[in-house]
């Protein structure tokens, strides 16, 4: 059961929790909303990390063990009516439960030690629900971490935290480094920097059957609208294209991002002929 009640949307926690739907405010408090059963769960797997937790009655109901584990944390817990839980959430037809997170984006040097064998890095994507995808799709690709470069969107936007499904909690993620000081720290932690382009001379299968990628690599995946700029394509070992067969113009970030992580992740579980 929920601790204190809050039925006012006036309510000063409450108030504190909706400004984090705001960039600016989540960077002012370290600390990010994070909404439905999934997030919870992955969130309270990590110690430390879920601040507070706000439930409908109907979600304390259905999910006695998130909140009773919760309260075992010793996370603040507040039981809130349907009005203040519409005014929280971030979606149409919200869950019920939505928690206050701390970051939980680490530094680049930790991301990359000890040696990582896959890396993903987003450069200048703006979409939150793609860079949220692609973030799941890393995470099931058996992705060491995943970089959000300064030009792209903050992970912690309420549309790619959901989007992620709570991979956020399962990996390093890494924000805010500059491009050009990043792939000197990819290669050097013996990482092949390979992007992913249309405009690519070498095709995904070239480079598969190459052994490209068979080695420790660093995906680079760029805007859904206009790709990479010619500076990223410039300093990257590789600029590979996915293959398009049938009639179709590209394929999406995601999609995208999502068959050459694993056929990264296949290339490098191959069996080797010794």
């Amino acid at each position: 059961m929920a601790g204190r009640e809050l039925s006012s949307t006036r309510s000063p926690r409450v108030k504190a929790a909706r400004r984090l739907a705001k960039r600016a405010f989540r960077r002012r408090e370290h600390r990010f909303l994070a909404e439905g059963p999934q997030a919870v769960r992955e969130a309270l797997a990590l110690n430390g990390v879920l601040a507070e937790l706000f439930a409908t009655a109907e979600a304390e109901n259905r999910h006695q063990d998130l909140i009773a584990q919760a309260e075992k944390a010793g996370v603040p817990t507040f039981r809130v009516s349907g009005e203040v839980m519409a005014e929280l959430a971030q979606t149409v037809t919200p869950q019920g439960l939505l928690a206050v997170c701390e970051f939980v984006d680490v530094a680049l040097d930790k991301a990359l030690s000890p040696a990582p064998r896959l890396v993903t890095v987003l450069a200048h994507v703006r979409d939150p629900g793609n860079a949220g995808t692609v973030l799941r799709t890393a995470d099931a690709a058996g992705s060491d971490s995943v970089i959000f470069t300064d030009a792209s969107v903050d992970p912690y936007n309420g549309k790619c935290v959901r989007a992620s499904a709570g991979s956020l909690f399962h990996l390093p993620v890494v924000t805010g480094p500059r491009f050009d000081a990043l792939i000197p720290a990819l290669k050097d932690a013996g990482l092949t920097v390979v992007a992913a382009d249309g405009a690519g001379e070498a095709s995904l299968d070239t480079a598969l059957d190459a052994g490209t990628l068979d080695g420790p690599t660093a995906w680079v995946f760029g805007n859904e609208a206009w790709g990479l700029p010619e500076e990223i394509l410039n300093a990257v070992d590789e600029v590979v294209r996915v293959p398009i067969y049938g009639g179709a113009e590209s394929l999406n970030l995601a999609t995208a991002a999502a068959v050459c992580l694993y056929t990264s992740a296949r290339a490098q579980r191959a069996p080797r002929t010794p």
